[in-house]
Order: C-alpha cells, then structure tokens, then sequence
C-alpha cells in the first residue's frame, strides 16, 4: 500500500469533457484517474472526490492538472489539504508548483490561501463602503422588519424558549433575545 498515484479530474458541467485532464495525469504518472462532472464551488455531492479522500493511504500522492479543480474555495481546499496531510498523503498539481510534499510547494499553496483571504478582506471592504454610500444617500435602508416584537413576546408568555421560539418564527436565536430584551426597532 502507500506510494500510488492518484489522479482527480472535474469539470462543471455535463457538456464539458474530463478527456484534456485524464490525458495529462496519466502522461503524469497517475495509476488510477477519477472523474467527475460537478460543481466546484462546494464538496458536497462530489462522490469521486470523496471515495477518493477515504481510499488513499500514508505515501500516497493525490495529482490534478490545476488547483482549480479540486476546490473553487479556500476553505474547501484547506479543509482537503488539512485531510490529505492528515493521512499523510501528497497533493500536486501538473500545471502549477504545488506539491505538498515539499517546502516550496507548500509555501505556494499557502501564499494562494493568503492572496485569496486578501482578495475576500478587500471585496468585503468594499461592500461595507458601498452599502455606507447607500444608506447616505437613503438608498438602503436595510433588510425590513418580517417578526414584531409581540409575536416573539407572546411566545415567550406562553413558555417557550428562544430555540423554540426561533424555530417556529423561522428567525435566529438572537433575534429572539434582541425581541425579548426590548432592543428591536419594531
């Protein structure tokens, strides 16, 4: 066991092919590439993806052409990386200097973590003025009111308590609490 390398292809949808990806991690040396058309904004419902994370061993090397494939988001790839170094497994790609299983690769991986946090701070950066401007101007004024306060404190006469009452509401526990204290603006 241990040693092997596997190969993991995506594309998003049914209408693409895997053929270009499959093609270069065989050329790369993978023993066994898995594939699969799906999604790459979340892990949830990539089934290969899976049964692939599960099936590889210490010494194993999981292999893909661009980063991309396996993950859209920073968290998603993290949360891989974390699992495969958990396992003591290697992650590469064929067309990017990622390889785990060395320093450099890993830095390179983490200074794509770091880029992609920096560019998440300054998109929301930027939200947060915009929606400044906006209320400024009058534009926005915030998501309307959709639970009184007295619907909340009736609940709560009656007994129940905010995870209940949240859950009926269908708001979050919080809000409850701000309802029940007197703070909302309702």
């Amino acid at each position: 066991m241990g040693n092997q390398i596997f190969g993991y292809a995506r594309v998003s949808t049914t209408d693409q092919d895997t053929a270009i990806q499959d093609a270069a991690l065989v050329a790369a040396g993978c023993t066994r590439v898995v594939s699969e058309k799906k999604s790459g904004t979340t892990t949830k419902g990539r089934s290969e993806l899976q049964t692939l994370m599960d099936f590889v061993r210490h010494g194993d090397t999981v292999m893909v052409t661009r980063i991309d494939r396996l993950a859209r988001s920073t968290a998603d790839l993290l949360a891989i990386v974390k699992t495969l170094e958990d396992k003591g497994v290697a992650l590469k790609a064929t067309e990017q200097p990622i390889d785990t299983s060395t320093p450099a690769g890993r830095a390179f991986l983490q200074m794509l973590g770091v880029f992609a946090e920096f560019e998440t701070a300054i998109r929301k950066e930027r939200q947060l003025e915009g929606i400044a401007k906006a209320k400024k101007a009058g534009v926005y004024k915030g998501r309307k009111v959709t639970i009184s306060a007295e619907q909340v404190k009736a609940l709560a006469a009656v007994g129940k308590g905010a995870s209940a009452i949240a859950k009926e509401l269908g708001i979050g526990r919080a809000s409850v609490y701000r309802h029940i204290d007197g703070r909302s603006s309702s």
